[in-house]
């Protein structure tokens, strides 16, 4: 699978510090509920499904009808082409 960003500048507005994190905690353990994903960031359910529903909404993660996410890769490679201006 391939996701792209038109700019770096949008590809770091999705991949901030805390979602790397979650990612993360989420490689490999298959599909988790929100509040198991916060467990495991240690973090509050509310900050964490706000990152939930931005992971989902560019498909690096999936969700399930019954309510679990899961992040199915089994990585991630970043690579963008810095220009000069």
């Amino acid at each position: 699978a391939r996701i792209s960003f038109a700019t770096p500048e949008l590809l770091w507005g999705v991949l901030t510090e805390r979602r790397w994190k979650l990612l993360k905690a989420l490689g490999g353990i298959g599909p988790v509920s929100i509040r198991e994903a916060a467990r495991r960031v240690e973090r509050d359910v509310r900050g964490v499904r706000r990152d939930i529903a931005a992971l989902l909404s560019v498909g690096l993660l999936e969700g399930a009808e019954s309510g679990t996410i899961e992040f199915p890769y089994e990585a991630i490679k970043v690579k963008y082409v810095l220009l000069p201006a």
